[in-house]
């Protein structure tokens, strides 16, 4: 793969946020990571060499107002909150984040799970949540919206790249561990071979969020498993590196 160590391809959320909030994810076009990670691998717990790693990092903070603070993702529900001045010195264990500090950038790596960005109509506060199935399953968008501490009907979601439903296949009991939860979430899936049914993470998180009253929400699927060129996939490739998905405010003008 030809890496170009100039230009970091983003896909920008299209939703209409207050221009003061700045929201996208990256691709793996760009950065210096090679071999199986090649490109702009941003992910320091998935074998590449962390001085590659450090690198894309700091080349993606070239676009941002500070570096992020990067999480320890476990595809748990915890949220961990970012205040302005406070000093991290390791990793929070959490699967999203929140601040309405402005120039705080909240940000979530991804290689097939889905990243789901927030804001408030206002534009006073955001977050970025990891949203694989086992998130899903278990709340990590509704303890996020609920961190955020503001009406359900004034918040907006963007969903960024993920795996899509022709490609992620998963067993019955996934199946039917989401069905217990929301009757509705049968339309999610789709069959598969054998006892497998194929689920549509996209469906499956717009669900949740309308349940809690989130109803302004954003984003197509594009696929991570089918682009290759584009995006990391660790279902497509196993060993792999990652993407981040990435928000912050500035302060109102």
């Amino acid at each position: 793969m030809l890496v170009n160590n100039e230009t970091l391809e983003r896909v920008f959320a299209e939703w209409p946020a207050p221009k003061h909030i700045h929201a996208f994810s990256t691709t793996r076009l760009g950065g210096f990571s090679t071999g199986l990670y090649a490109g702009l691998n941003l992910g320091e717990r998935c074998g590449d060499d962390p001085a590659r790693v450090a690198e894309n990092r700091l080349q993606l903070s070239s676009c941002l107002p500070h570096a992020p603070v990067w999480l320890q993702q476990v595809h748990g529900t915890d949220v961990t909150e970012l205040i302005s001045g406070q000093t991290y010195h390791a990793s929070p264990q959490a699967d999203a984040v929140w601040t309405a500090s402005p120039q705080q950038v909240c940000a979530v790596l991804t290689a097939d799970c889905l990243p789901v960005l927030f804001c408030d109509a206002a534009g006073t506060r955001v977050a970025a949540a990891h949203a694989g199935w086992k998130g899903l399953l278990h709340g990590v968008l509704e303890q996020t919206v609920q961190s955020l501490g503001c009406s359900p009907e004034n918040i907006l979601a963007w969903m960024g790249p993920a795996i899509a439903q022709p490609a992620f296949e998963v067993g019955p009991e996934v199946r039917a561990a989401f069905i217990a939860e929301q009757t509705q979430a049968k339309q999610a899936f789709i069959p598969g071979r054998e006892d497998r049914w194929h689920a549509d993470l996209y469906a499956l998180a717009r669900m949740r969020l309308s349940a809690l009253g989130v109803h302004q929400v954003f984003g197509k699927p594009n696929c991570t498993y089918s682009d290759p060129y584009r995006f990391y996939s660790f279902r497509r490739d196993g060993t792999t590196g990652r993407m981040a998905s990435l928000i912050w405010l500035e302060a109102p003008v």
